[in-house]
This record gives structure tokens, sequence and C-alpha cells, in this order.
């Protein structure tokens, strides 16, 4: 049984996303979900930095759209976000870790993924959890079925493994002709070499538009939404020096958190 404040909620979002759209509709029902009553103040604490009304706009959302977000994490910061929005009208995939995993830490974020859907059926019920786990396990959707394919601070973690041409690749082949690839990212010092693994988190923007590239996308449009000046980009742990990682614990913690996250790059590609 659902409790009445869950229900209303869904109600609620839904009517919401029942209505009819114009410019800035859209940023405004998705904000009233990331500030719903089923999200923790720590993940609404977020908001300010992630901008995800401006961002999923920017990007072109609909609430009719397929869309498939390629490692959501154990967290599923946008899963709380994405799934209630798409939930009536559209279909939203969760590319996320390999079930048939060893690793400790896959089957620890599996868990508490799984859980986070489980305690609002209301709004999670229609999510689709399927595996990406490049190059090998990328399942994540039929292909050419998705008119949409996100990812949210992940590209270091694939240049850490090596396999973000494989994930490119895969995510041009769920998309239809058209669709678009939406791409969150640490943003890099053009200025200095990267390093090839991404190990401080951070990854120079043309890095990322030519691989997108090589795999088939145009580039379409880049957004400073998600913009941070604050962020001197060299810091010792990196972007996990930064809220809301602090890496470092209590050390020049009043620092980094006056930083505020990390400097964040907005792209939208296109499949032609």
């Amino acid at each position: 049984m659902f409790s009445k404040t869950s229900l209303l909620f869904a109600l609620c979002a839904l009517i919401s996303l029942s209505a009819p759209t114009h410019a800035g509709d859209t940023a405004d029902a998705i904000n009233k979900i990331a500030n719903g009553e089923h999200r923790s103040d720590k993940y609404k604490a977020r908001n300010q930095f992630r901008n995800p009304g401006e961002t999923l706009e920017f990007f072109g959302i609909r609430p009719d759209m397929t869309v498939v977000e390629l490692s959501p994490g154990g967290g599923g910061w946008y899963t709380e976000i994405l799934a209630p929005y798409l939930r009536e009208s559209g279909t939203y995939y969760a590319g996320s870790y390999d079930p048939e995993s060893t690793s400790e830490y896959s089957q620890r974020n599996m868990a508490r993924y799984a859980e986070k859907l489980a305690k609002h059926p209301e709004l999670y019920d229609r999510a689709k959890v399927t595996t990406f786990a490049p190059p090998d396990k990328m399942e994540a959707a039929p292909a050419g079925s998705a008119d949409m394919v996100l990812t949210f601070r992940n590209m270091h973690s694939w240049m850490r493994r090596g396999t973000q041409e494989a994930m490119m690749q895969a995510a041009y082949s769920y998309l239809k002709p058209g669709g678009v690839l939406g791409v969150v990212a640490h943003r890099g010092d053009p200025d200095k070499p990267q390093d090839p693994k991404a190990s401080k988190g951070y990854i120079q923007q043309d890095i990322i538009v030519q691989l997108a590239e090589s795999a088939g996308f145009v580039l379409e449009a880049s957004s400073e939404i998600n913009a941070n000046p604050k962020d001197t980009r060299d810091h010792p742990q990196g972007v996990w020096n930064l809220p809301p990682g602090f890496r470092d614990g209590d050390t020049d913690r009043a620092k980094y958190a006056a930083i505020g996250e990390s400097d964040r790059m907005t792209l939208r590609f296109r499949k032609p």
C-alpha cells in the first residue's frame, strides 16, 4: 500500500507533466520533481550546482521520450528526477552495473540502487534497469530505440578504464536518427596536458567533442549552465576534494565548500 503522501506527490507530478509545455515549462516541471518530498535534503542541496531543470531543458527532453541514462550510480541522483518525469508518457532506461560482476563495489551499489527504486514504487516502478558495463556488456537499450542518451559526471571513469570509445559507440547505437546525446562532465584546463586516465576527474572539452565526433555525432550546442569559475581545477585529490566528496575530510573543507562542485561542461550532440 502506498502512503497518502506518496500518492499525492505522484498525482501532482503527473498532472504537472501532462500540461502543454513551452519555453521554460520543462525546467519548471523538472525542478518541482528535483525538490520533491521523495528526495533527501542532501540530494536537494546539489540542485544549486547541477541545475537539473535547466540542464535537461537544454538537452531538449520531453516527457514522452525514450531516455537512456548511462551509469546512474548507486545513488541514482538523476534517476530520482528522470524516472518520475518520464513515468506516465515516456520510457526511462537506467544502464547500470553488470549483475554478474564479482566486484564488491558493484554489488554494493547495485543493492543500494535497487533499494532506492523499491522505496518509491509509485515513482520508479516503470524504470527499466539494464546493463551498461563497457566494453563487453552494453545492453542498456535496444538499438535505434532512444530519443535521448544522457550521462552525468561519468566520462572520467570510462577514460580511466580505456572504454570511452566503446561508450560513445554504444550511445550512438541506442539512438534513433536525430536523437540527442547529452553529456555533463568535469571540465579540465585546456592549457594543461590531458591525463589520459583522467585520474583527477577533469577532461578537456575538446577531447570529449573528438570522441563523440569519431563515433558519428555532431556537436549541436554547448552551455555554461553548469560552469563554476571558482573551480581552479588544481586540487590534490582532483574533483573529489570538492563537495559532495570532500575526500580529505576536514582538511581545507571550508575552502572547498566555498568553491562548490566542479566546473562542468554541458554538451548536446546529435546523431545525424
